[in-house]
């Protein structure tokens, strides 16, 4: 049935969203985490060839004739590695230069410096051809009697972010991966759930079915008993005979919710048909309003047709007159006395015709507008059960519109009346 494959479908959504959030948060804290582990491993780098490179300078300053080991400046260091030694006055004293590619970048970072000493920060740079580099840097004072001179080291880190950023994506494709098979997973597992709800609920229609069609011989029986005995002409006790007028007025309610409940079972099971006739839908909304006016007219409402011209469709007579039926009903039952109700043509195609019923009623809830169509659903169920609904009014009028592939909705304001539309293909199939 459609109810368990929208729930199936339903379930099978949360799980997926649910995976979805789950695997975007590991996704998320992975990139984090390696994104620090990598930083911080390459900040310690740095810091150590900073120290290293510092003590060498150090060094050399406090001892000029000294021979200096060059190798001294490069403890800790590779090839990606470079440094720039400043004067106060920003002269270039030594350096390790950066690559071709980064060197004007970096002197640019430099030339724009104002990070604390010690402080390792990244920077991102995109040359001409569109080529992301990636460097990290950071500083060192170096304080040799009156002479303070200042250094940058820095190292190509483009590789390492490259690597990290195609770590990530491949993590998110595994994890799409992943959330497809574990949404399959999901939509299996929620259809094996539903399997023994679905197997309750079809026991639950049969009984509905079985009950209804067996209810409607003595409810008959019951009826046709009550208008005998109404027709006996020895009961001439008013309380007796009003007695019988209830007990007729019940057993009709009774078989109406009995006919009611027939046919929900019947479109549950599939077991609905339709006979498509070419008819003309005019005569059947004009019929309607014929047959209804009695029951408007005794709550003083205005009941009327609009903008009705010839049109010819394929339906079925009976279900659609019906459909009209309900629509009608449901409107004078909802609106106080001395108002109004109108059926209206409202627009007629090659393809298709819409027609709507409107009242001056009470109006629905917005709340409650998107389930006015469930079974057994009342907006007031005090009222309703005073005007003899059953809350499946609604509900075979939306089954009606389906069996003819048509559309139905609503729109209504509280205190300001409410809207059925319906619209219907004018050459359907048989």
């Amino acid at each position: 049935m459609e109810i368990f494959g929208r729930s199936r479908r339903r379930l099978a959504f949360a799980y997926a969203l649910i995976m979805f959030l789950f695997m975007s948060l590991i996704i998320f804290v992975m990139h984090m985490a390696m994104n620090w582990s990598m930083f911080s491993e390459q900040a310690q780098e740095l810091s150590d060839a900073a120290n290293g490179v510092a003590e060498a300078q150090a060094f050399y300053l406090q001892n000029p004739n000294a021979a200096v080991d060059e190798n001294r400046y490069y403890k800790s260091v590779n090839d990606r590695l470079f440094f720039y030694i400043f004067n106060e006055n920003k002269n270039l004293v030594r350096f390790e230069r950066a690559s071709f590619r980064l060197e004007q970048f970096v002197l640019d970072v430099i030339d724009a410096w104002n990070i604390d000493d010690g402080e390792v920060e990244v920077f991102q740079h995109t040359n001409e051809t569109g080529q992301l580099s990636t460097v990290m840097m950071t500083s060192k004072k170096i304080i040799t009697d009156n002479i303070v001179q200042t250094l940058y080291v820095g190292k190509d880190v483009t590789a390492l972010y490259s690597g990290l950023q195609k770590a990530t994506y491949a993590q998110v494709v595994l994890g799409f991966v992943a959330l497809l098979i574990a949404s399959a997973i999901g939509y299996y597992m929620a259809g094996r759930a539903l399997v023994p709800l679905k197997e309750a609920y079809d026991k639950q229609k049969q009984f509905a079915a079985d009950a209804s069609h067996e209810l409607r011989t003595p409810l008959a029986v019951v009826m046709a008993s009550a208008d005998l005995l109404l027709a006996d002409p020895s009961i001439e006790n008013p309380f007796l005979r009003q007695v019988l007028e209830d007990l007729k007025s019940e057993v009709k309610k009774m078989t109406n919710l009995v006919s009611d409940l027939l046919m929900v079972a019947r479109s549950d099971n599939n077991a609905l048909k339709v006979k498509i006739q070419r008819l003309d839908l005019t005569e059947i909304l004009k019929q309607v309003i014929r047959t209804m006016t009695p029951i408007a007219e005794k709550k003083n409402i205005r009941l009327a047709g609009e903008n009705f011209t010839k049109v010819m469709i394929n339906a079925d007579e009976q279900k659609i007159k019906q459909l009209a039926i309900i629509l009608v009903d449901n409107a004078i039952k909802y609106t106080p006395e001395d108002g109004a109700v109108l059926v209206r043509l409202e627009k007629v195609e090659a393809s298709r015709v819409v027609f709507a019923v409107m009242d001056s009623g009470i109006g629905i809830a917005p709340e409650d507008l998107d389930k006015v169509f469930e079974r057994f659903y009342r907006v007031d169920k005090a009222r309703s059960r005073e005007m003899g609904g059953n809350g499946l009014g609604l509900a075979i009028a939306a089954e009606i519109v389906k069996l003819h592939d048509g559309k139905i909705s609503v729109a209504s304001k509280l205190g300001e009346g409410t809207k059925f539309t319906v619209e219907l293909k004018v050459n359907l199939k048989k």
